[in-house]
């Protein structure tokens, strides 16, 4: 049986929130549901060590997962693992900082078989920095970086051995150890490393909790119109040019549209809206509503700019693909960066146009599809 130990007792003074950071939310789940999820799975039994003021708040994220307690912590992360220990029935137990929250699953199946075969199991990366021995602000030595390792969690052991370590430390007053592994070199034996995960950091700091980079994408496809539309009133357009990412190109064919049928600005759009979880450009600017007929897209985009702003982000990069078969496009395609690049207040644009090789709808001449692609960055 695998018991699992999450470490979520701490105040979280240095994340500087208003509650305990393990109640934040990141990508629509506060960290100690993301973490109860990792390690469901692989766990018969988890015992959330928490602080009393957080009970309340707690033991409802815990109803999803039949196998988790929650216990009292204490005012160190080592009283808090030897009361969660006290908890424990499995024979393999790992502890967890409940500030990873991102941990992979492969780390953790790691960790059990390490310690099925060796003992334990703890989480590691090797350092890719020189690091140095410092005292009194000045380098002692320099400890080769081939033998140097930074320790993540899951520790995994065998929970007698860890329970007996924890106990002889506590008869010794020990209380300067940071984690797991430290107890159990000095009571037990060298733990064992498995590979660690750079995903699987720790979040402490404010600027930990910063939104995620958001990934997004649109498309949308405007039909040229025939002159025979257009005379008996059935078009809505101009039959002089198109515009494609504000730009106006001569055209002896005009696209369809409510607006003014900038198909490739109408994608990008969709693509914004899309990467911070709005709808799409057909309910925030609907084709039913005479407001927005003959609509400058530009001017529609710089709204949704705004609402994408306004959720905490800003355009790293957009790319834009246009298939049409006439008119031709790769004059203009400078000028179309350049427009949607300041739209987007400096954004890296790239705009690229082709044909559809003379096949389906776009290769019969018959209309212009254009695809987006964003890339949204936390302010």
């Amino acid at each position: 049986m695998v018991s699992v130990i999450l470490c979520a007792a701490g105040s979280g003074t240095r994340a500087n929130l208003p509650e305990n950071k393990i109640f934040r939310e990141v990508c629509g789940l506060s960290l100690l549901a993301h973490v109860l999820s990792a390690f469901a799975p692989f766990a018969e039994e988890i015992v959330v060590a928490c602080r009393a003021e957080d009970e309340a708040h707690v033991i409802p994220l815990l109803a999803p997962f039949p196998q988790a307690v929650a216990v009292r912590g204490g005012a160190t992360r080592a009283e808090s693992v030897q009361r969660a220990l006290a908890a424990v029935r499995g024979e393999i137990v790992l502890v967890h900082d409940a500030a990873r929250p991102f941990v992979p699953a492969k780390v953790i199946e790691d960790c059990i078989e390490s310690v099925k075969r060796f003992g334990s199991g703890v989480a590691a990366l090797p350092v890719t920095d020189t690091t140095a021995c410092v005292i009194d602000g000045k380098i002692d030595r320099i400890p080769p970086r081939t033998t140097l390792f930074a320790l993540q969690t899951p520790q995994g052991f065998f929970t007698e051995e860890l329970r007996a370590a924890y106990r002889r430390a506590a008869e010794d007053g020990r209380h300067d150890f940071t984690d797991d592994s430290g107890v159990y070199a000095a009571y037990i034996g060298a733990p064992r490393i498995v590979a660690g995960d750079r995903a699987n950091r720790k979040l402490t700091f404010p600027e930990d909790f910063a939104p995620p980079a958001r990934v997004g994408f649109g498309v949308d496809t405007h039909a040229f119109a025939h002159r025979a539309e257009f005379d008996r009133g059935i078009a809505r357009c101009n039959l002089n040019y198109i515009r494609l990412c504000g730009v106006t190109i001569p055209s002896d064919r005009a696209l369809e549209a409510h607006s003014d049928g900038d198909v490739a600005v109408h994608a990008l759009m969709d693509a914004l809206l899309s990467a911070i979880g709005e709808r799409d450009i057909g309910h925030h600017f609907p084709e039913n509503d005479p407001a927005y007929l003959g609509a400058d897209s530009m001017e529609l985009l710089e709204r949704v700019r705004k609402m994408v702003y306004g959720g905490g982000f800003f355009v790293q990069n957009a790319s834009i693909s246009i298939l049409a078969e006439t008119p031709r496009l790769a004059p203009y395609i400078g000028q179309m960066r350049q427009s949607i690049s300041a739209a987007l207040g400096g954004a890296t644009v790239g705009v690229a146009a082709g044909t559809n090789e003379k096949l389906g709808y776009v290769g019969e001449g018959r209309g212009i599809t254009a695809y987006a692609a964003v890339l949204l960055g936390a302010l």
